[in-house]
């Protein structure tokens, strides 16, 4: 018996119709007869495709509001029936079985279901398909003689193979068995992490499973000798570079997405028209204003000298002026992530500057407050989990220290600032002037280092910026080199124990400052 036999009978259930009428269609005409059941057989008949109805078939009837239609003996011994061993053939004879040589079905929606807002656990229940896993994980069993499709990106290699040989190659089932094996495993782990979530009261579980699907090979990691892939959690929603769309230039590398993270998550949190610029996974400029153009314009020269060859983050459109104004002689930017741009804004930038071929655009969708809940980072031997430092700090528990207080106009740009800070790297410092970024320090052993680096990318800008620290000052050596350089204000979380020693600095250059309670490490 070959060990390719020619596909005669398919069992066709499947929740996702589409491309289901044509593959259909192609395999009536390649002389396989259909086999299916309830909405499904609806459908092909609607589409005046032939079909024998599996109750016919099985004279079993559909009961239970469509539960049990397939579950039965004449459907599984013709899936799992091996062409090869005569015992087994002769059984299916013996018992009036139809072999069945192509099984496509794909599942209820389950995952879709869960995705709605106000979703009940009873609703959810009525989407855990039953049969549909049975009849996938038996046809990807028996894969040595039975084709299992399982998503309509197959329908085109399987109906090619049918229509030139009448059957499918043995490596293509073996292929289609894998795929088939992973497609029930994530569906019955999106099951038991639903019920986890519905039943566990603890927010970290005791076990945790992340399903991740393979978006593109890239071309290497951080650096050439390293081979680096990019992967997507499907169950991750929202604005995100994964799943924007990439409207000009060469594919992104593993450094690339990393800074365009970075610079749409500081744009994300930038009030009104708000750009970021990122060099090396760190902001060299920021800004926000009333228009697009003028944030940018600020952005940038933030750090003229890092800004070259930066990435840069938006949380508005981008529209023709910011357009013209990045194709200005001397700029150069890699890559671009915002909600959306202008068509003229892409004639602009893919037409205008000498880097026109190669700028990365990309439109990532509106950039709604639906963030991940909780961030990942893997060390050796295993996963670290915590909650994403999304949440708003609130102004009512901030206090100032301070003799001198901070009045509206200070205290709003103190608010920009510690916006900014949170997206630098520890030990980190920011001044900002004008709701911008002018100087950074990220990074440093020490941050006292943090302060004078930050000022010194500052120089004259210092002078009546607003200095921001991602947690608090050890000693007032920083304070008194901020004073020096003409800071007039200053933001940080609080919280040493020499927090005294740093709020009688302030007191003795008069310098308001505002303690968060909130600290913002970025290791």
């Amino acid at each position: 018996m070959s060990l390719n036999p020619p596909i005669k009978n398919a069992l066709i259930s499947v929740s996702n119709k589409l491309g289901l009428a044509d593959f259909a269609r192609g395999l009536t005409a390649a002389g396989v007869t259909i086999y299916s059941t309830g909405g499904t057989r609806k459908h092909l008949e609607d589409e005046s495709i032939e079909v024998r109805d599996v109750s016919e078939y099985t004279q079993f009837p559909e009961m239970m509001d469509g539960r049990l239609k397939t579950l039965h003996p004449k459907i599984f011994g013709g899936i799992l029936c091996r062409h090869d061993r005569e015992d087994d053939m002769s059984a299916i004879r013996e018992h009036g079985i139809e072999s069945f040589e192509l099984v496509v079905v794909n599942l209820y929606p389950f995952a879709a279901t869960i995705a709605r807002e106000g979703v009940t656990m009873p609703d959810a229940i009525e989407q855990i398909d039953i049969g549909g896993p049975s009849l996938v994980r038996a046809a990807a069993k028996n894969h040595a003689f039975t084709t299992i499709a399982s998503c309509p990106e197959q329908y085109a290699a399987i109906l090619e193979e049918v229509q030139s040989g009448g059957s499918t190659t043995f490596d293509l089932r073996q292929q289609l068995a894998s795929q088939a094996f992973a497609h029930t495993a994530v569906y019955d782990r999106t099951i038991a992490d639903y019920f986890a979530d519905q039943l566990s009261s603890e927010e970290f579980p005791d076990e945790r499973h992340i399903t991740l699907r393979r978006e593109s090979v890239l071309r290497y990691g951080e650096n050439p000798h390293q081979k680096a892939a990019l992967y997507a959690n499907p169950a991750e929603v929202g604005a995100n570079l994964v799943t924007a769309k990439q409207l000009n230039g060469k594919d992104l590398s593993y450094n690339n997405l990393l800074d365009l993270d970075s610079t749409l998550a500081i744009a994300r949190g930038l009030p009104d028209c708000g750009v970021s610029v990122v060099k090396h996974n760190n902001p060299c400029g920021a800004a926000s204003a009333s228009s697009v153009v003028e944030a940018c314009k600020r952005a940038m020269e933030g750090d003229p000298q890092s800004a070259f060859g930066s990435v840069l983050g938006f949380n508005k459109t981008v529209d023709a002026a910011t357009a013209e104004y990045l194709s200005t002689p001397g700029l150069f930017v890699e890559a671009i992530a915002a909600p959306d741009f202008e068509a003229a804004a892409v004639e602009i930038l893919t037409t205008k500057p000498k880097w026109k071929k190669n700028v990365r655009l990309m439109k990532v969708g509106e950039l709604k407050d639906d963030r991940p809940q909780f961030q990942t980072r893997w060390i050796e031997g295993g996963l670290l989990v915590q909650n994403t430092d999304i949440l708003d700090d609130l102004e009512a528990d901030w206090k100032c220290a301070t003799e001198t207080e901070a009045d509206d106009a200070l205290l709003a740009e103190l608010k920009f600032a510690w916006a900014v800070c949170r997206f630098v790297k520890s030990n980190a410092i920011v001044l900002c002037k004008d709701r911008a970024l002018v100087g950074a320090g990220a990074g440093q052993m020490s941050r006292v280092d943090s302060v004078e680096i930050s000022i010194r990318k500052a120089a004259d800008r210092a002078q009546g910026s607003v200095l921001a620290s991602d947690a608090f000052f050890p000693f007032a050596d920083s304070i008194h080199e901020a004073a020096k350089a003409g800071v007039k204000g200053i933001i940080q979380p609080g919280g040493s124990m020499r927090d005294q020693e740093v709020i009688d600095a302030c007191n003795e250059h008069g310098i308001p400052m505002i303690l968060t309670g909130k600290r913002h490490f970025r290791h």
